[in-house]
């Protein structure tokens, strides 16, 4: 269903929070909700994160939630072509994703007719509006480590593949012209303290020692917030609404009030602003209920925290002679660097300074919105039809103004296609033992970066008409479910190893950019990590329960080590041992009653 109201209107939104797998009663809302607004429709659906894209059972494997919560959702009718999207669908991942298939999109892709995924960070363009995105939660000690995790997955692996990664963000934070949105799953990091903290620390009292303690939120959404300064900011991941205004260097003024973001965006920006509350019956602020079934907010405190570095032990103090202490300050000052004390390596660590932004990039103010997830009673919705304050892509040969488009089409962007370009090499795939290739500075990837937008509007632009509209290339990799019984009834029966796809709209895109498609792997490259998996399991000692949390007792698959029917131990174990966790026969010898890892 595309909306003719652009031209009349604006680009009309319609952003929600959480997904989890709930897409048929988040278009419902939207539809309800533009027959309350007399609105025809809207141009975008906007989803912030715990999308959930399950294909089929094993994708359900590689999804971080606790056993009881692996259902298939209704995500795979939309896949299998059972359903078609009614608006156009973008979205980012958040911490409880079919991470095997977002993976195989990591540079952006449709993941259904209709429904684009984001990829783990991009810039792209819908009509006027040029929208900034970063997909994963923060996790500091996951952060400068490369992207490790590859098919087939440790339980570690489906826990961290979703964590934020510097190179993703490095990306994001070369870009020097003015964007109108910004996503991210988490918040950035004390985006709280720019609105009606009192009321959040009320409704959610466990955000207020994280938030005092400056570990609330993710530093590297701030970052790129901070760097990119939109005109608005949506986000999730908390399961609250909340709204803040965010004034960046050189415009502090103004106070901040609760509604800020109903009350403030349309007025200070342009455009209009709904709020949506779908359901009545919102529990009251003094005693909010709490739905037991419901996925607790952050399934990552399950996770194992590194420890923390020892404490080097305190090195006896010396006294010094009264002539050497009695010496004053301002002669001290007067003595070159050399001979100063050096400064312990603790009190060197500061906090990094704020990212500046370049010239183009000018906006002073970002209006914050974080939405809860669908759910009765939840305010998990909200429409709006901003004014772009980015530039509009320069079109010699059209003369049809971008704003006159009736029906919108996403679109590459320009100076996001040259970052890929210079950074494709520096990225690399499951391979623990390398380190993320070190950050050169702005000032070294800058000209690399004009190099290739030279490249960009010399072998892309031209040759379009001045736009680079995204293919509509969906194709089916995974074979779909069959809807033969629902999603807890597939969970109790055979649950099959995901294995990886190539997915074709990552090689096109690979070759539109000349680059290597580092995701391509061979039938025999698969199986050889396949194989190789065993043997890093068996050094790790990893015995845990269950594929990505809960195993089951099962015929044919065990764990790695220690357990009954594991890998060459153990009733039935086999030379090859088991790897299917849960119930249903694995792909080793025997009839092992191990419990999968």
């Amino acid at each position: 269903m595309a909306s003719n109201a652009f031209t009349d209107h604006g680009v009309r939104i319609a952003v929600e929070g959480c997904g989890h797998g709930t897409l048929n009663a988040i278009y419902s809302s939207v539809q309800q909700t533009c027959q309350v607004k007399n609105w025809d429709g809207v141009d975008v659906v906007i989803i912030g994160g715990d999308f959930q894209a399950v294909r089929n059972t094993p994708d359900l494997l590689c999804m971080s939630v606790p056993a009881k919560y692996r259902v298939l959702g209704d995500f795979w009718e939309y896949y299998s072509g059972i359903r078609q999207a009614p608006y156009l669908t973008i979205f980012i991942g958040g911490n409880h994703e079919a991470s095997n298939h977002l993976f195989e999109l990591y540079y952006g892709g449709w993941v259904a007719p209709n429904i684009y995924y984001l990829g783990a960070a991009n810039v792209v363009r819908l009509g006027p509006l040029r929208i900034a995105a970063m997909s994963g939660i923060w996790k500091g000690y996951n952060y400068n480590k490369p992207h490790h995790e590859r098919l087939p997955y440790t339980q570690d692996d489906v826990r961290s593949i979703y964590h934020v990664r510097e190179l993703d963000v490095r990306k994001l934070l070369q870009i020097r012209t003015q964007v109108d949105i910004g996503l991210s799953h988490d918040w950035p990091r004390a985006v709280e303290w720019s609105g009606d903290f009192k009321t959040l620390f009320r409704r959610k009292n466990e955000f207020e020692a994280e938030s005092k303690a400056g570990t609330l939120g993710s530093v590297a959404a701030k970052k790129v917030l901070d760097r990119l300064r939109p005109a608005y900011w949506f986000a999730a991941h908390m399961h609250i609404k909340f709204s803040a205004v965010v004034k960046h260097e050189g415009d502090i003024s103004g106070d901040v009030q609760a509604g800020t973001f109903d009350a403030v965006a349309s007025q200070k920006i342009g455009g209009t602003v709904e709020d949506v509350t779908m359901h009545a019956g919102e529990p009251s602020l003094e005693k909010p209920t709490r739905n037991e079934d419901e996925i607790d907010l952050d399934m990552d405190e399950l996770e194992d925290e590194p420890p923390a570095p020892k404490e080097p032990k305190e090195a006896k103090t010396i006294t010094k002679p009264d002539t050497e202490q009695g010496v004053p300050q301002s002669l001290r000052d007067q003595l070159p660097a050399s001979f100063s004390k050096p400064v312990p390596q603790q009190q060197q660590m500061q906090p990094p300074p704020q990212t500046t932004s370049p010239p183009d990039i000018t906006n002073k103010t970002t209006h914050f919105l974080a939405l809860d997830k669908c759910l009765p009673g939840r305010k998990f919705l909200q429409l709006l039809s901003p004014e772009p304050i980015s530039k509009p892509l320069p079109s010699p040969s059209s003369t049809t103004p971008p704003t006159q488009r009736a029906t919108l089409r996403l679109e590459y962007d320009p100076e996001w296609l040259a970052i890929t370009r210079v950074f494709a090499s520096e990225l690399t795939l499951g391979d623990r033992s390398v380190n993320t290739p070190p950050n050169k500075g702005e000032a070294f990837y800058r000209p690399l970066i004009e190099q290739e937008e030279q490249w960009i509007e010399e072998n892309l632009m031209k040759s379009n008409n001045g736009h680079l509209f995204i293919p509509d290339n969906f194709e089916i990799t995974m074979p779909p479910y069959d809807g033969g019984a629902d999603g807890a009834a597939a969970m109790n029966s055979r649950l099959d190893i995901p294995i990886e796809y190539n997915n074709p709209q990552t090689a096109r895109f690979c070759e539109m950019l000349g680059i290597e498609n580092v995701f391509f792997l061979t039938e025999e490259e698969k199986r050889l990590r396949m194989e190789n998996a065993k043997d890093v399991m068996l050094e790790q000692g990893d015995d845990r329960r269950g594929y990505g949390g809960g195993g089951e007792r099962g015929r044919g698959g065990g764990g790695w080590r220690g357990n009954r029917g594991g890998c060459g131990g153990g009733r039935g174990g086999g030379r090859r041992g088991g790897f299917n966790p849960g119930r249903g026969r694995g792909w080793g010898r025997g009839r092992g009653r191990g419990r999968g890892w």
